[in-house]
């Protein structure tokens, strides 16, 4: 699985929080491929806030803080920053797909470095013509 690739929140959740499912063992390899460089990955500083507060509601406080600074030093996952330009495109986006407006910024950040693979497990992004959804189940 060569390439480049937006990288959502629960790919980095379904490890910490499940052991045994299918799921968490694709997460795990994918995160195996990013920190081999064995693919490119991007994601929105926004992933922080989902990782953090997931995180802390399901793990506690003292839990989350470590999830959340493996997080943010993992070896070389690249953040894309939420400027003004991708919210005006997310926006756009959400008014134009119906997105949540998460949603909407995350497609609007992976649109704004042309990356057109996703990985993630919300049906949400089905049906979207930029981009291709890659599902942790196959």
């Amino acid at each position: 699985m060569k390439g480049i690739y937006y990288i959502d929140s629960n790919v980095f959740l379904y490890p910490v929080l499940y052991e045994d499912n299918e799921e968490s063992e694709t997460a795990r390899k994918i995160l195996a491929q990013i920190e081999s460089k064995d693919i490119q990955a991007y994601t929105s500083t926004l992933t922080w806030d989902e990782v953090s507060y997931v995180s802390e509601r399901l793990l506690g406080r003292t839990d989350s803080i470590e999830v959340s600074k493996k997080f943010i030093n993992f070896p070389f996952l690249r953040f894309i920053p939420v400027d003004d330009e991708i919210m005006r495109r997310s926006q756009v986006i959400r008014e134009k797909y119906h997105l949540k407006p998460r949603d909407a910024i995350h497609l609007s950040s992976a649109i704004e470095r042309n990356i057109n693979n996703v990985i993630t497990n919300d049906s949400d992004f089905d049906g979207i013509k930029e981009i291709k959804r890659i599902p942790l189940k196959s």
